[in-house]
This record gives C-alpha cells, sequence and structure tokens, in this order.
C-alpha cells in the first residue's frame, strides 16, 4: 500500500490515478475535506475573499473532468472548491482518506535500501492520538503555497506586520496607510482590494515587471496563440510587444524596467492594478530600507508612515515530515527527477512541486499519472520501469526550454511548460 499526503488539486489527481491502476493506497489529509488551499475554511488556506484563478479554466481543469460551462472564465475560490469537492465526489475519492490527520513523520525503514518500506506517524487532530504504520511507497503532495516566506526587515514597525497569508478580507484595509510589499500576483490583487478601503495604498517593489491582462481581444489571454509554439527569442519579443499595445509601459508608473526578458520570471496576471496606478489610488515605493515605529525608510533616500505593512512575498516549499536528504534537497529545493522522483529511493514521489506559466492542473495530472504507472511497473517489474529507475538516477534532463530563469527561491523549481509536459508524457507513454 502507498501513503498519499493531501487532498488539494496535487493529492486528488494522484488519488485518481493511482485508483485507476489499482494500486491500493491511504491518503491523509490534515483538513476535514478536499480542496487544500481552495477551501477557504481549511486553516492552511492562504486565499482571500476575493481570490480568482489567475489562469482560465480551460487551461487549468483536469482534461477528463472539465469545468462546467456556468463557471466563470477566471473562477473564485468558491467555484473552484465546489470542483474539487465534485471531482472527489464523481471519482469515488474520498473514501481513500483519513481527514484530520495529520502526518508527522515520514521515515525509510531502511535508508540503505532503495526498496525500503516506509513508516509514516500520523497524529488525529480531534483527540492528538498517534499513530504509526508502514508502507511500500509515499507519494508526497501537500503543495506548496501554505508555508508563508517571511523576510526580515531591519529594524522595528509598530503598526500591524502582516504576511498575505494572514490577509482573508479587505475591510482589515479600513482607514489605514497601507504598504504592501510585493507586487507579484497575490500583492497586485491585494493592492487592488486595498484601494477601496484604505486610507493610501503604496507598492513597495524590487525590480521590475511583465503584466498581462487576463483578457486580450475579448477572450482569456492564455486561450490565445497558434497550435505551433513559437521560438523562444521570438515568442519573448512577439510577447512583449504585444504586452506594451494593451498595457503600455508600467515604468511610467515608477516601476523599474524588468532587467530580465519575458517568462524569465511568472508574468503578473493583472491589468487592474495599472488601472488604479494610473487613477493615482496606488503609489509605487521603492525598496525597503528599515522600519522605524510607524516610518518606513526606502532605499531611495525617502520616507513614509503607515499603519500596516502587507508582505506579499510569496511561499516556500515545506516538507517538515521528512528528512531534506532524503528528498535530495540542494540550494533552494529539492532535486528531482523530472521535479517528482527522489534519486535514492524507488517509491518516493513529491507530486506538485513545479510552477510553469500555463502548466494548470492537467500539468500536475501527468505527474501522477507518470507516477501511478510506474509504480505499477515496479509492482509487474516492467522493463520501462527498470529503464525510468535508471534515468531517475541521473542525470536530469533539462527542463527550461532555454529559458534562463531568474535566480530566486520561487523559481527555483520552475519549468518551461511545453518541455516539461513533453518529458512527462514521454516518460509516461514508455510505461503504458
Amino acid at each position: 500500500m502507498i501513503a498519499l499526503i493531501g487532498a488539494g488539486p496535487s493529492g486528488l489527481a494522484g488519488a485518481r490515478n493511482l485508483q485507476k491502476r489499482g494500486i491500493a493506497f491511504q491518503g491523509f489529509e490534515a483538513h476535514t475535506d478536499v480542496g487544500g488551499l481552495w477551501d477557504i475554511d481549511n486553516p492552511r488556506s492562504t486565499v482571500y475573499e476575493s481570490a480568482h484563478l489567475i489562469s482560465s479554466k480551460r487551461t487549468t481543469e483536469f482534461a477528463e473532468f472539465p469545468m462546467r460551462d456556468a463557471v466563470a472564465d477566471y473562477p473564485s475560490h468558491r467555484e473552484l472548491r465546489r470542483y474539487f469537492a465534485d471531482f472527489a465526489d464523481h471519482f469515488d475519492l474520498r473514501r481513500h482518506y483519513r481527514f484530520g490527520v495529520r502526518v508527522l513523520r515520514v521515515e525509510p525503514v531502511d535508508a540503505n535500501d532503495a526498496d525500503t518500506l516506509w513508516r509514516v506517524t500520523t497524529q488525529r487532530l480531534a483527540d492528538g492520538l498517534e499513530d504509526s504504520a508502514e508502507y511500500q511507497g509515499v507519494v508526497i503532495a501537500n503543495g506548496i503555497l501554505a508555508e508563508p516566506n517571511v523576510p526580515r526587515l531591519p529594524g522595528h514597525f509598530d503598526g500591524e506586520l502582516l504576511h498575505t497569508s494572514q490577509y482573508k478580507r479587505a475591510s482589515q484595509f479600513q482607514g489605514r496607510r497601507v504598504l504592501i510589499v510585493g507586487a507579484g500576483n497575490s500583492g497586485c490583487d491585494v493592492a487592488v482590494d486595498a484601494v477601496h478601503h484604505a486610507r493610501s495604498v503604496d507598492l513597495s517593489v524590487r525590480r521590475g515587471y511583465y503584466f498581462v491582462p487576463k483578457y486580450i481581444f475579448g477572450k482569456p489571454a492564455d486561450t490565445l496563440g497558434g497550435k505551433r509554439p513559437l521560438p523562444r527569442w521570438l515568442k519573448q519579443r512577439v510577447d512583449s510587444l504585444v504586452l506594451k499595445w494593451f498595457t503600455g509601459d508600467p515604468t511610467r508608473f515608477g516601476f523599474p524596467r524588468p532587467d530580465y526578458k519575458m517568462y524569465e520570471s511568472h508574468p503578473v496576471v493583472n491589468s487592474l492594478v495599472l488601472h488604479h496606478l494610473g487613477h493615482g489610488d496606488i503609489q509605487v515605493k521603492a525598496d525597503i530600507e528599515r522600519l522605524d515605529g510607524h516610518r518606513v525608510h526606502f532605499k531611495d533616500g525617502t520616507q513614509q508612515d503607515y499603519d500596516m505593512v502587507l508582505l506579499a512575498t510569496g511561499y516556500r516549499l515545506h516538507y517538515p515530515f521528512i528528512d531534506a536528504q532524503l528528498l535530495n534537497w540542494q540550494g533552494m529545493a529539492p532535486r528531482l527527477y523530472l521535479n517528482i522522483f527522489a534519486p535514492r529511493y524507488r517509491r518516493l514521489a513529491v507530486l506538485g512541486m513545479v510552477e510553469a506559466s500555463g502548466l494548470g492542473w492537467q500539468g500536475r495530472y501527468e505527474q501522477a499519472e507518470l507516477v501511478a504507472r510506474y509504480l505499477d511497473g515496479l509492482r509487474r517489474d516492467t522493463p520501462a520501469a527498470r529503464q525510468l529507475q535508471s534515468a531517475i538516477a541521473g542525470p536530469a534532463p533539462d527542463l527550461s526550454g532555454g529559458y534562463r530563469y531568474l535566480q530566486l527561491e520561487r523559481m527555483a523549481f520552475y519549468v518551461h511548460k511545453d518541455t516539461y509536459r513533453a518529458a512527462v508524457r514521454s516518460a509516461s507513454a514508455r510505461l503504458a
């Protein structure tokens, strides 16, 4: 039996594919229901009341379970919570899970054996009761957007200092002078919320961004484009030009000019923030130098007083129940074959530890399909499974598609969508 950790999008994809292959598994989910962060009632959820997908439903959904036509192009967290609940019900996945159970430890029974059994220790949250059992393998799918990345800012702030993971509704900004640190997708979403309630809203940034509108020519932007992908250099030039037509030059609002090319970092899918900048509702500030009471000093020599500083500084990978060395952690992230397979062990895999513009949940589903086929192949000792086993030992393929991604923690497991999906699909096809 396989232990599957998590019942969010990646966990459900794992459950469905293990089910399809007839592989026995036990799922564990700390919350009381499926959906992961998209269930706002989940204590570990980091979504807020106004949260919507930044990719459209047709490029994000599971292919075997399309979203209803009545669902908005860019669904809210409420629609997505229902979608995952419907997915779990349709495929009868809930019966495989123990809900309200947190995984405390995942340990190899014999750390020197590639075929080791795995001891999984869990805790029932209702009464604190702990339990341990051994499993043939472990699939980790507990998500990548739950553990806040909280930088240390020099000095002391006497107002309210929060991370976006603690933000739920715009009324938190009522009548306050607000500084949002970071202008990624969450930072810009929250800034747009804040203008309707706050006394003032500023964005502190350290680098430039590319802003992508959600609609182009009346259609979701990510549904446009030809069937045949453009060469990297041409796509960067063409899409940068198209963006200037639709959003203009963000430097006129005070943003630094990006010191990287388009798609070398995740674009910001939000043109409303530019609308509010153009109307003076939001001001762009430089990077923070230090905090002093209610006053914030910026690196360009300016300073201003605030009641709230909100850190839109993203999230970090967090697998607290397993030794980092077992996942081949190097630098800012684990080094896994295809961002999935741990090189030392045959039945240790991670789902969802991947970011790519446009990958969607179907990309995660294809990860899960590959894992299930591989585990099935190991069970039957097929030549294809042995070949993948050799490949997992290294060297790892280049999944960048030729893009030179920024060397940031949040980009440490970033891949090029088409290159990545082709590699995963190819490996999966050989195991079919």
